[in-house]
């Protein structure tokens, strides 16, 4: 399976089989966790055999049940992190799909287990990512129309940039709230945008990620 395939089959998954994940899988993502913080001067980390973070009454009413993997989404206190975050966790999730593995964002619905990973003076926790084997593979929900999310400066617009926004309806968003705009501009740019709200700077990343692979081509954001 690859990134593009996984973009399709992907939905967020709550609960999970007692099955650990295989050391050479786990290998195999912390390699490519290790290149997104590398790329993104990010400090994701990878938390293994830890139950604690979802044996909680708040993971209870997310609706999470054997949780023991997670994925700790953490970075620098800038003023584009929750965006970054967004644009590589949005990453790591597709390719943990290509390995086979579920997964779902979760912002505030877990207990904070502080010895599970760690957060160095000027960073911050932004989210993380349940991890495992799921006893689904979730389910699509309906969201917004090509034309609610997006509109162009000069018409038409090219088939790539169609190819985005249908691509960008795909990302998992807060409550499914899909609060992001992309607008095609001066016959080559693309400008990203969000209305604001709970997580819609980083929903904004995960969006512009998709965008980029369903587009198929380097996009010029604005």
């Amino acid at each position: 399976m690859d990134m593009k395939t996984a973009m399709n089959e992907r939905h967020s998954v709550r609960s999970y089989l007692d099955k650990p994940i295989e050391t050479d899988k786990a290998q195999v993502l912390q390699t490519f966790i290790n290149e997104c913080n590398n790329s993104g001067d990010l400090h994701i980390q990878l938390v293994l055999n830890e139950p604690k973070a979802f044996d909680c009454l708040m993971a209870h009413y997310g609706k999470f049940s054997g949780v023991q993997n997670y994925i700790a989404l953490i970075g620098k206190k800038t003023a584009d992190l929750q965006e970054k975050i967004g644009y590589y966790g949005a990453k790591i999730v597709l390719f943990a799909q290509t390995l086979g593995l579920n997964t779902c964002w979760v912002a505030l619905t877990y207990k904070k287990i502080k010895t599970a990973f760690t957060v160095d003076k000027g960073e911050k926790l932004c989210s993380v990512l349940t991890l495992g084997y799921g006893k689904t593979q979730g389910t699509a929900h309906n969201g917004k129309t090509i034309d609610e999310i997006c509109s162009c400066e000069t018409a038409p617009a090219p088939e790539w940039f169609t190819n985005g926004a249908k691509a960008a309806l795909l990302a998992p968003t807060a409550v499914n709230q899909q609060k992001f705009h992309f607008t095609f501009k001066n016959g080559s740019t693309v400008k990203a945008a969000t209305k604001g709200g709970f997580c819609t700077k980083m929903d904004l990343g995960i969006a512009k990620y998709f965008f980029e692979l369903g587009a198929e081509t380097e996009i010029e954001w604005v």
